[in-house]
């Protein structure tokens, strides 16, 4: 079963085409990387899957629904979780909670039980009622991500996640997504960090809209004769003509 599917899914401004005709499948509960060098394409079509921005051409559903017609249907499906906004910084931990268990269409009665679970399990059951923007940006990023995945979507989106934390909290992170995934969670994951792609179960790399590869890591380090996936990256990278 597919939580995401595109079949030559293409987006153009103008004469510029930024998601050339791209074709790929993500599996139910699968860590799906998506990387690609700036001005490869990825938040365009990132876009598109998460209901914010209508193809040009090709198909695509995202948990079943069609991204042309269902798009509000998409946004109350998946979790999102954004490098550059996440979380209020002025409001409390619990507002934010609050507020995003509301706008996920949670109940008030549901959203208390569940915030004290989750607050326990990050260890942050006594910072509930600090500033966000008074924790260290590892705790942040965490909370984020739980945040994210409060209403328990069936995808969640998660674009460059681990940026500026240092790599103790990137593995700590990694393990709540692995956490996520096994309760049939589909993450589906941008990151530069190219360490980070050996944790996905699968990755497609972009270039120049396209998508040039598309494999297990292990595959396609074999596949490209490199001991790294900054290897691959690299390799691909390197024809690439445009940038962002």
């Amino acid at each position: 079963m597919y939580s995401i599917t595109a079949d030559k899914l293409t987006k153009k401004f103008g004469n510029f085409t930024a998601v050339d005709a791209i074709t790929f499948d993500v599996k139910e509960g699968e860590i799906f990387g998506f990387l690609g060098a700036n001005g490869a394409g990825k938040t365009t079509a990132m876009r598109i899957l998460c209901g914010l921005s209508y193809p040009t051409a090709g198909q695509a559903r995202v948990a079943g629904f069609d991204v042309y017609k269902q798009q509000e249907e998409i946004k109350k499906s998946i979790g999102y979780m954004s490098q550059k906004f996440s979380l209020y910084e002025n409001l409390t931990v619990s507002e934010n909670i609050e507020f995003y268990g509301g706008v996920y269409g949670l109940r008030r009665k549901e959203i208390r039980p569940r915030m004290r679970n989750m607050l326990e399990t990050l260890g942050l059951a006594g910072e509930a009622n600090k500033l966000v923007s008074s924790l260290p940006l590892g705790w942040k990023q965490k909370l984020a991500f739980s945040t994210a995945i409060f209403h328990e979507p069936r995808i969640v989106f998660l674009d460059e996640p681990t940026s500026g934390v240092d790599p103790v909290t990137r593995r700590q992170f990694w393990e709540m997504i692995y956490e996520a995934a096994s309760r049939g969670i589909t993450v589906f994951v941008t990151t530069h960090y190219m360490d980070e792609a050996e944790y996905c179960n699968r990755i497609s790399l972009m270039v120049d809209g396209r998508i040039d590869a598309l494999d297990a890591p292990a595959s396609l380090k074999k596949q490209f004769g490199v001991e790294t996936m900054s290897d691959v990256f690299y390799a691909l990278a390197r024809g690439a003509k445009r940038n962002e």
